[in-house]
């Protein structure tokens, strides 16, 4: 098995675009739940996070590009089709 290479496209089983979606909506709603809850050290800990992520430093940066990366999961093309 050869790891596929960052500018070569990927096609995943429907199973597995439905176990990362659900892994994505499960960290979404928790990123909600502490933003609510938690005090300013998750607020700098999700802003850490988003920024060595390269998302930016805002505390709602990773929050928006976990809800980004579902969209690309929703309403990625089907396969086969070109963009």
């Amino acid at each position: 098995m050869t790891l596929r290479q960052p500018y070569e496209g990927a096609v995943l089983a429907i199973e597995d675009i439905a176990m990362i979606r659900q892994a994505l909506a499960a960290c979404s709603q928790l990123l909600g739940w502490a933003g609510q809850h938690a005090g300013p050290q998750f607020s700098a800990a999700a802003a850490g996070a988003a920024e060595a992520a390269g998302f930016g430093r805002s505390p709602s940066a990773l929050a928006y590009s976990v809800s980004l990366a579902i969209d690309c999961l929703d309403f990625a093309p089907a396969a086969g089709s070109t963009r």
